[in-house]
């Protein structure tokens, strides 16, 4: 999907350019939709001005049609029943104006391709990682369209060899029939007088030297053609081999890994349908070349000639059965992965598909997968081919499916919907390890037959269910739960910026300087640096078992109470840039004081899981200096209540958001209309700060707290007995703090004057 992912990021007028492009010669959802299938056609092989040509450009036709007919059977939902109907109708279009001219498609297709490359290369710089990334996988998908044609090519010369072959043989054995024919003929001389055996015997003892000498020259050429044939069916199986490689061990291994990223936030691992175009291409042609091999061994059993070709074809029939095993087992593959983390009597579900079924005729005796749950031993028990005791880990219900093949998709697959794990069986842990890092994998086993049941093989294909950032530091082609003890700080900040944005659901990633924030928070360093970080590891351990400096908690514990915060409650205000965030106290204070009065930023709490605090610049005017003080962080319970919007609404003595944008340009648009602003609200939302504000009084002010009280209660002339029995507090010469909270509430509430005192009095976090 190269060129198409380019050509998505024109604009101007070569987005324009590129849409007139479209219409209804050529619907521009179909090249959406098809586009990984339609670049990888070699469209350029074809000769539009040849009309021999043309029953290549109808089967691109007719396959074109059949890609748009699957892509539309595979929507669901509502808006996937629109879209159904609508590729549909493109299909039946397409066939209506193109069945009696393909060629005309072809050139049609050519011409958007081709412009559609000009204006990337005019809008991209060629030389630019990703402009070569994409050219590369451009590069790459031609490359194995191109082996499948050598393929093509090849197998169709071992057919036409093959073929004749068969033939000479044919009519070898005709003449050998002729010529003990003659033999006989002249065993039966001995019965006729001499006269008639003189007469006769010269001209058959003539034919049968000459059919002799025809018989051993033709031998010699029949053992070439057949020696001929085993090698150039060596040739085809060597280059069977690496196309699988390229397909299997490249290809597909990045689809999976794409697949693990995607469980972690990377993006969409990308359909399966020009993998499994491929992995059919490969099935169809090894079964051909089976065949014939196959053949080749019959005619050899029916004219047995001395020489090497038995060695041959028994090497040739062993290598061909090992490929087409290598292609049934590794393309037995998990298209849906259920969660990373199981949890016992929840349901959850997953999807298993061959992607070879509709060409091997796996599907006319469907095939039952089995799902159980193993553990980490026996997964790796599994992978060296090790026998293992057949129990299981755990019981899964409902663990049983029997694949279906779709025949307008050509897909057969297993759809496990309704799986629950119901009890888990855990082992004796290692050190520090704890009952979330045990791990444990989903085995699915199945049992194909191939080709009539020609060949049988035994199938298994397992998942792992583990700590999804371990997950993500995992490499392709490793030994299951091998997991590196360190990783460099790239390699993380890769993971925690994919993590965030697919958490949050948000295209705002994190910054060159949220991530230096991250590294100091980590390795608790004051370097400011990126490049400083660069070579730094970072172990498990510091991850996610070792509690940050000076609190109770881990890294990743505190990061992942930020995503579930922003996820939360702070999704737009993240996307509209207004939450700095990755900001420490001291950085908050180098930047607020240089700013007037009233001028404010968000940053996440350092001092408490998923809180973010509001840091404001502020003149103390009984004490004439102007300082930045930090509101007491907000959690996910105080936005429960109230969101962040309408707080900072509250609060008047914020003025602008930081460097000098007004608060109400920012945030206006999220307040609670007016009508909607209940006392309730206002209440619980002083409950929180005067319930901290107790708190540091106890261990601040407490010489000075009970003053401050009767002072204000002074000042208001509220009589102390009236809010007393008010509150359903007993009268007492003594006030417990308690009660001098509840008293402060109900002023709080009752006026503006009050909270204004109080605020002057916050000071820090």
């Amino acid at each position: 999907m190269a060129v198409w992912i380019q050509a998505q990021q024109l604009q101007g007028d070569a987005l324009h350019q590129m849409q007139s492009l479209y219409g209804q010669h050529f619907p521009i959802e179909v090249r959406h939709y098809l586009s990984q299938w339609i670049e990888g056609q070699l469209w350029d092989a074809i000769d539009l001005e040849n009309p021999q040509e043309e029953l290549k450009a109808k089967r691109l036709l007719d396959s074109l049609i059949q890609e748009l007919q699957k892509k539309a059977e595979h929507q669901v939902g509502e808006d996937g029943f629109l879209l159904k109907i609508k590729l549909g109708h493109y299909a039946s279009q397409l066939k209506s104006t193109y069945d009696r001219c393909p060629l005309e498609l072809v050139r049609c297709i050519k011409h958007i391709l081709y412009t559609e490359q000009r204006l990337v290369r005019e809008a991209t710089n060629s030389s630019s990682p990703v402009g070569s990334l994409m050219d590369s996988m451009s590069q790459k998908y031609h490359q194995i369209n191109q082996a499948f044609e050598e393929l093509r090519v090849l197998t169709q010369d071992t057919e036409n060899d093959l073929r004749k072959l068969q033939h000479n043989q044919e009519y070898f054995i005709i003449q050998y029939q002729e010529s003990l024919r003659i033999q006989a003929q002249l065993s039966s001389l001995a019965t006729l007088p001499p006269a008639d055996r003189q007469l006769r015997e010269p001209s058959l003892l003539s034919k049968r030297a000459t059919v002799e000498a025809w018989l051993t020259r033709e031998a010699n050429t029949l053992q070439k053609y057949r020696l001929g044939l085993a090698e150039k069916h060596q040739k085809t199986l060597a280059l069977l081999r690496k196309q699988q490689t390229v397909i299997l061990d490249d290809e597909l291994i990045q689809w999976k890994r794409r697949q693990q990223l995607a469980g972690n936030g990377g993006p969409p691992e990308g359909g399966l349908d020009i993998l499994q175009s491929w992995c059919e291409k490969l099935a169809e042609t090894i079964w051909q070349n089976r065949q014939q091999i196959r053949r080749a061994e019959h005619l050899r059993q029916q004219l047995p000639i001395p020489g090497p070709i038995e060695e041959l074809l028994t090497e040739l029939n062993s290598t061909i059965t090992d490929i087409i095993s290598t292609l049934v087992t590794s393309t037995f593959i998990i298209e849906k992965q259920p969660p990373q983390v199981l949890k016992t009597q929840t349901k959850f579900a997953a999807t298993v598909r061959l992607l070879v079924g509709g060409k091997l005729n796996v599907h006319m005796n469907p095939p039952q997968v089995k799902a159980t749950i193993i553990s980490e031993q026996q997964a790796k028990a599994l992978l060296k081919n090790e026998n293992t005791r057949n129990d299981s880990s755990g019981e899964i219900l409902n663990n049983n499916c029997v694949m279906e093949y779709h025949q307008t998709t050509g897909t057969l697959s297993a759809h496990f919907r309704n799986m629950s794990l119901k009890r888990i069986r855990r082992s004796d842990r290692r050190g520090a390890e704890s009952v979330t890092e045990e791990k444990f994998t989903i085995l699915f086993e199945s049992q194909f037959s191939v080709g009539g049941n020609e060949l049988v093989f035994q199938v298994k294909v397992s998942l792992r269910g583990c700590v999804p950032s371990k997950w993500y530091l995992s490499g392709t082609g490793r030994v299951p739960f091998i997991v590196p003890d360190k990783v460099l700080w790239p390699q993380l900040c890769e993971a925690l910026n994919m993590k965030y944005k697919a958490e949050v659901q948000s295209n705002r990633g994190l910054s060159e300087e949220n991530l230096v924030f991250l590294a100091q928070k980590a390795f608790s360093s004051s370097c400011v640096n990126p490049e400083d970080y660069r070579n730094m590891t970072m172990t498990w351990s510091q991850f996610n078992r070792e509690s940050l400096p000076g609190r109770n908690f881990t890294f990743w514990q505190w990061f992942d109470g930020v995503m579930e915060l922003t996820k939360k409650h702070l999704k737009p205000h993240w996307n509209d840039g207004a939450i700095l965030g990755f900001v420490n106290k001291q950085q908050a204070q180098d930047m607020l004081m240089s700013k007037p009065n009233g001028t404010f930023l968000l940053r996440f709490s350092d001092s408490e899981i998923g809180g973010i605090t509001i840091a404001w610049c502020v003149c103390v005017f009984f004490i004439g200096e102007r300082m930045v003080w930090n509101l007491m962080p907000y959690t996910t319970k105080d936005f429960s209540i109230r969101s962040l919007a309408d707080r900072i609404s509250d609060l008047n003595h914020l003025l602008f958001l930081y460097p000098d944008r007004p608060k109400d340009e920012v945030f206006s648009k999220y307040y609670t209309p007016p009508l909607c602003k209940l006392d309730l609200y206002l209440s619980t939302y002083f409950s929180s700060f005067l319930t901290w504000y107790i708190q540091w009084c106890e261990k601040v002010l407490a010489p000075f707290l009970i003053s401050f009280f009767f002072a204000c209660l002074s000042h208001f002339n509220v009589s102390m007995w009236k809010i007393m029995c008010f509150l359903n507090l007993k009268p007492h010469k003594h006030i417990s703090l308690h009660q001098i909270h509840k008293i402060m509430l109900f002023l709080a509430t009752s006026y503006d004057l009050f909270k204004k005192l109080i605020l002057l009095f916050h000071k820090d976090v």
